[in-house]
């Protein structure tokens, strides 16, 4: 059985199926991980929800920031107002099928045996990974209850910007999500950025990849998107996934299971749409 790890779709669903070809993947056998942001942008994010979804157990996903607003729109009724590459999605009969499943996935997913944690952005500096499991439990809890539609309309924000364990109610929440599908940049003492977006060396004075503020809490091999312009990281134990298929670059999978051998990279160059 191969396990795979492929970055943001965004929709680009003829993109995934030609990477998948390449990978010989076989769906009685194998599994798939995805790294979150399902849809948004690219020509089809319909057809990648459906076939996500129809893979099942064969398939881990967690929850990006654009999945997240896939689901506010749900939440609050306003499919309306989609943008151009999400309305088809309201359109569709099974509409309430995906959604549905959508909001029941995860933030985190990890897998003790192949020692892999996956999320959509990363993991804040200050949290182990049993923090970062608990967060993301109680994010994943609100989003799947009653009460989603209402948090959905304060859940957005850049504030808190920093981990208290004293931080409680939606200040915890939404720093939670913001850790865990927004985060890029952060200062030295691990205050979260939301301003600079580009690669390495392109930001301002005083911030830092996550991955390398220097009092970062060890968690383990850690798989993420989010950061299509990264590019390489030499960073032990991380392992970035998105390589902007969106953009023109490429959509990347990892290899994940010890029958491989150490993890390596399969990519499908791609042309892009924006």
């Amino acid at each position: 059985m191969a396990v795979y790890a492929i970055g943001d779709l965004q929709g680009c669903f003829e993109e995934l199926q030609r990477l998948l070809d390449r990978l010989h993947f076989d769906p009685a056998a194998d599994r798939l991980w995805f790294a979150g942001d399902l849809v948004n942008r690219g020509p089809d994010s319909l057809a990648t929800l459906r076939f996500v979804h129809s893979l099942g157990e064969r398939a881990a996903v967690v929850l990006g920031n654009h999945d997240l607003h896939l689901l506010t729109l749900y939440a609050q009724g306003r499919g309306a107002e989609a943008n151009a590459t999400l309305r088809p999605i309201f359109a569709a009969e099974d509409v309430t099928v995906l959604l549905e499943w959508l909001r029941h996935q995860p933030l985190l997913h990890h897998d003790a045996r192949l020692g892999f944690t996956m999320t959509h952005a990363g993991l804040p500096p200050a949290w182990d990974l049993a923090q970062a499991q608990a967060c993301a439990r109680e994010v994943e809890q609100a989003l799947q209850g009653e009460g989603f539609a209402a948090l959905s309309r304060r859940l957005y924000g850049n504030e808190p910007d920093r981990w208290r364990p004293d931080l409680t109610g939606l200040a915890r929440l939404r720093y939670t999500v913001n850790a865990l599908t927004r985060m890029r940049f952060c200062t030295a003492d691990g205050r979260l950025d939301f301003t600079a977006k580009g690669a390495p060396g392109s930001q301002p004075p005083g911030l830092l990849p996550w991955f390398e503020v220097p009092a970062r809490t060890p968690t383990g091999r850690l798989l993420f998107g989010h950061w299509s312009a990264l590019g390489p990281v030499a960073a032990p134990g991380i392992y970035p996934l998105d390589t902007g298929c969106l953009w023109g670059g490429a959509l990347s999978a990892l290899r994940l299971d010890p029958a491989a051998g150490e993890p390596y990279y399969t990519r499908l160059p791609c042309e892009g749409y924006a």
